[in-house]
């Protein structure tokens, strides 16, 4: 089965309810914890921000980084990201993280929940990027949901990949690619791949650091 689709019904959510994207982190306070581990990681220099979203990250990042490159998608969200961020330090790429190249090298490549919309069968290829993307003895830094926050969706079988059905206030429904990583997994799958990497929990999400392999 193709997930081409399922990506492709992924991105219209995401494009629909850009207005909605931001309750979460309103209303759920270990989001708002969440938001503060970003001054505790080794975030540093050129940093590249991998579907930054409406931008509750850039300007956390932007604080502690020389440069942020935030990339994303969807239009509408990098709308509501440019309006949030005011630094002259950040610039805003709209592309298609499936088939975009990055055209340079960054010190830190960050991305917090995105992972967990990579189908299985694409992450050597993602990982494979992030790793062209970053310069000598950069990290790849990453947040998103472990296997407990499940419980919260409704959760598809018989998909191209592991999916969720998610509902817009319009009554719209769309399915989204939703792979909940298990960080002791996830932590062997990326060594399998030559990776350095740690990961930590922290109510329920995880938190990764990793180095590429060395070439």
């Amino acid at each position: 089965m193709d997930d081409d689709a399922l990506l492709t019904e992924q991105m219209a959510y995401y494009r629909a309810g850009a207005a909605e994207y931001d309750r979460p982190y309103a209303e759920y306070e270990n989001l708002q914890k969440l938001l503060t581990v970003v001054d505790d990681l080794p975030i540093a220099g050129d940093v590249l921000e991998l579907a930054c979203g409406t931008g509750q990250w850039t300007p956390r990042l932007a604080a502690r980084a020389r440069s942020v490159t935030a990339v994303d998608a969807a239009a509408e969200v990098l709308a509501l990201a440019r309006a949030r961020t005011v630094s002259p330090t950040v610039q805003f790429l709209q592309a298609d993280l499936f088939e975009w190249q990055p055209p340079r090298r960054y010190d830190t490549v960050f991305f917090a929940f995105w992972l967990s919309h990579v189908p299985p069968t694409r992450l050597p290829d993602f990982w494979d990027t992030v790793a062209a993307a970053l310069a000598p003895g950069g990290k790849a830094i990453f947040i998103d949901d472990g296997p407990a926050a499940a419980a919260h969706e409704e959760v598809l079988a018989n998909q191209p990949a592991p999916a969720a059905l998610r509902r817009l206030d319009d009554g719209s429904q769309y399915r989204i690619v939703k792979v909940f990583h298990d960080a002791q997994t996830l932590t062997d799958d990326l060594t399998a791949l030559g990776w350095s990497v740690g990961i930590r929990t922290m109510a329920g999400n995880y938190i990764g650091i990793a180095e590429p392999p060395i070439t």
